[in-house]
């Protein structure tokens, strides 16, 4: 199953779960059925659910920081879920490419939010991917992650919408 499809079903969770304040596991049962076929998506799915919640205060300030002049309420409830899934993929994820995380977040803006979307949302990823690479808090391991100089390869331009 491709993982795009799972971040589809993982933004519908966090807008069920952000909606209806429900206890998460009944959320993500609820949410998260279509995927109980294929176990590595379930528990991706899953884990990406509950640690985007888990962190959701943590995320909301790197957030809030690229947003300083801009009421944090103010931004349309679906682009602040896929920052907040996207964010947390950058900085709990290590296994995924900064460059995945970043291009599935501003699709998902595409998709499910409002027009200009994905241009905001890439905007804040590219502040926050910066300030993570330059405080040395990317923390991203395994094969084709790393260019020659150690550093994450990421071609920006393939992020901008």
């Amino acid at each position: 199953m491709r993982r795009r499809i799972i971040r589809e079903k993982v933004v519908q969770t966090l807008y069920a779960y952000e909606m209806t304040k429900d206890p998460i596991d009944q959320v993500i049962h609820l949410n998260l059925t279509g995927l109980n076929d294929n176990k590595d998506a379930f528990t991706f799915a899953k884990k990406l659910v509950a640690e985007t919640i888990n962190h959701g205060a943590e995320i909301d300030k790197i957030i809030k920081q690229k947003v300083a002049n801009w009421d944090f309420k103010r931004i349309a409830l679906l682009d602040r879920l896929i920052l907040r899934m996207a964010i947390c993929e950058l900085i709990f994820f290590k296994e995924i490419p900064p460059k995945v995380s970043m291009n599935e977040a501003i699709e998902l803006a595409k998709l499910f939010s409002t027009e200009k979307s994905g241009q905001f949302v890439n905007g804040i990823l590219d502040a926050v991917f910066d300030d993570l690479k330059g405080s040395g808090e990317l923390e991203k391991a395994g094969r084709g992650l790393w260019s020659g100089d150690g550093t994450p390869r990421v071609n920006k331009s393939n992020t901008k919408s």
